[in-house]
């Protein structure tokens, strides 16, 4: 028989390796080995751990870990994948948040919420408000046009256009045009565009993956959960 202890990463070869050649494998939660092995521990090296994980099989008996399907894996990889790169996002927006307040803080006021694709990019092409003021009217409208993928009114253009360039006037730039700052605001503006489109690409082979199984309906059916907390509770309670 073949016993171990489930330790994230460091036992996932072996888990795979034994899984590939059709071993059967007893794989324990840590907190339960330690539960049962502590009795037994008279000194902690991996050495002893083994061997004594190896006794305690004679005396508990433990039944094969049941081996799920392929599909649960990769949910659980790209459920862990979403919440890092969930985890990078928060990151980059607080340091672009804070880099803004010396180079433009009141651009964060030109749409209802400082975050998405029109806002980061409207940060990309306005850093400060000198690249503002420098520009004609029409284009500063052209940029604005440009800044989502998503239908824009002409006099939703003009309505923002014309907040643009109050917000300007009434803001002061405590750098230069040759201050490093500015390259550093646009390149959180591009990585939090660059993160949020890879997450939406996470999400959706997630949710490709997830909808054939008979449980992501019946989760869906449930009010408040969403797409994306379906397909992260099947991945990370595996097939139960």
């Amino acid at each position: 028989e073949i016993i171990f202890e489930a330790t994230g990463v460091y036992s996932r070869r072996l888990q795979v390796f034994l899984e590939e050649y059709g071993y059967a494998y007893i794989r324990l939660n840590p907190l339960e080995a330690k539960k049962q092995l502590d009795s037994l521990r008279v000194r902690k090296t991996d050495k002893i751990d083994a061997e004594k994980l190896a006794k305690s099989q004679l005396v508990h008996n433990r039944k094969p870990t049941y081996v799920q399907e392929e599909v649960y894996q990769h949910l659980r990889d790209l459920s862990r994948f979403y919440q890092n790169l969930t985890e990078d996002l928060v990151r980059a927006k607080n340091r672009l948040h804070k880099v803004l307040q010396i180079t433009f803080p009141e651009l964060q006021n030109l749409l209802s919420t400082p975050t998405g694709e029109q806002y980061w990019n409207l940060v990309m092409a306005f850093p400060c408000k000198e690249f503002v003021l420098r520009l004609s009217q029409s284009d500063l409208c052209e940029i604005i046009r440009q800044s989502t993928s998503k239908r824009i009114s002409e006099k939703r253009i003009a309505y923002l256009t014309d907040k643009l360039i109050k917000l300007a006037k009434q803001s002061f730039c405590a750098v230069k045009k040759n201050s490093p700052m500015l390259e550093e605001v646009r390149y959180y503006a591009q990585e939090l565009l660059r993160l949020s489109e890879r997450r939406q690409v996470v999400l959706n082979d997630m949710v490709t993956l997830a909808q054939p199984l008979p449980e992501y309906d019946i989760l869906r059916s449930i009010p408040g959960i969403a797409e994306t907390t379906a397909t992260s509770i099947i991945g990370e309670l595996g097939d139960i």
